[in-house]
């Protein structure tokens, strides 16, 4: 048996698991249950979502975040926009609206809509951030990391590219303008922090988070995901097990026995080329996975082998 870990910890054994794929593969479900298997006496984890509609609290069936009554060790989290507000506002957001509101008269909260809708990674890159300050202070022995829908994940791998093309074309706009009101800080210097920072998340999500990605076999779950691998590897991001949700094992009806005979191609696919990752498969459960009781269910089938 393993020795209990001590109750403080450090970046250097703090875990982070991402759990990704499409809207409505079974993210939520996966992550809960994967921090329900992480969590022991004297190891703390935090489980995180990122979904702008996270459902976290719905399926431990608790009143809202933080602590989960009966499983001390696990602290849950859902980050929505007003934490995503509150990070701009604490690295950024103050100095660029000043520099802009010098010489355009527009209202905060419209500056923050028009950023977003320029970089539109800003959401994930900050939630990213957030999630490597969490890792660094090491409180946690793991994160669990219940993401968006995958098309707003990859939003954020294109900040960086997107910073680097703004410093190429600012200076002529931007090398006028001293500094903002009450900072002496150029606003191109608080650019070039920004690309740095963003430089910083994705070397995180490089070297320290772990992949798993969710998918369901049907045609067009599968059919993304040559896509998404090919996106994830232009990054230098890996994968390294998959969850094969929603699989129908018992063939009762001649529903379910239609069903099953429809998802056979679609799990051969699967099989045949991403045999090299853990695969996982998840059966479809008759009832809706929500409680400790069937999300045990669910752990006992993810982590079968142990680990």
């Amino acid at each position: 048996m393993r020795p209990p870990a001590p109750l403080l910890f450090n970046s250097s054994v703090t875990t982070v698991t991402m759990f990704t794929g499409k809207g409505g593969v079974g993210k939520t479900t996966c992550s809960a249950a994967t921090a329900l298997h992480r969590v022991a006496p004297g190891t703390p984890v935090m489980l995180i979502s990122t979904d702008a509609t996270p459902s976290l609290k719905h399926i431990f069936e608790t009143g809202g975040a933080g602590a989960v009554e009966g499983l001390p060790g696990l602290t849950i989290r859902e980050i929505g926009e007003a934490e995503v507000r509150q990070m701009w506002d604490e690295k950024f957001g103050r100095e660029v609206y000043q520099v802009f509101s010098a010489f355009v008269d527009i209202a905060y909260d419209e500056f923050v809509v028009f950023m977003t809708s320029v970089l539109p990674g800003l959401g994930e890159e900050f939630m990213v951030d957030y999630i490597r300050e969490l890792a660094l202070k090491g409180d946690y022995a793991h994160i669990i990391w219940d993401t968006a829908p995958l098309g707003q994940t990859l939003g954020l791998l294109a900040t960086p590219a997107l910073l680097t093309e703004h410093l190429r074309l600012a200076p002529r706009i931007y090398s006028r303008l001293r500094a903002g009101r009450g900072s002496r800080q150029p606003v191109l210097e608080i650019i070039r922090r920004w690309e740095a920072l963003s430089a910083a998340n994705l070397e995180f999500l490089r070297q320290d988070v772990a992949f798993t990605m969710v998918t369901i076999p049907e045609a067009l779950a599968v059919a993304q995901l040559e896509g998404i691998f090919s996106e994830l590897d232009k990054y230098g991001l890996t994968v390294q097990s998959m969850i094969i949700n929603n699989v129908v094992k018992i063939e009762e009806s001649w529903f379910l026995q239609t069903k099953a005979r429809q998802q056979r191609e679609y799990l051969a696919h699967i099989r045949r080329e991403y045999g090299h990752l853990k695969l996982t498969e998840l059966p479809m459960f008759p009832r809706e996975v929500k409680g400790l009781e069937r999300l045990r269910e669910v752990e006992k089938i993810l982590f079968q082998g142990g680990e």
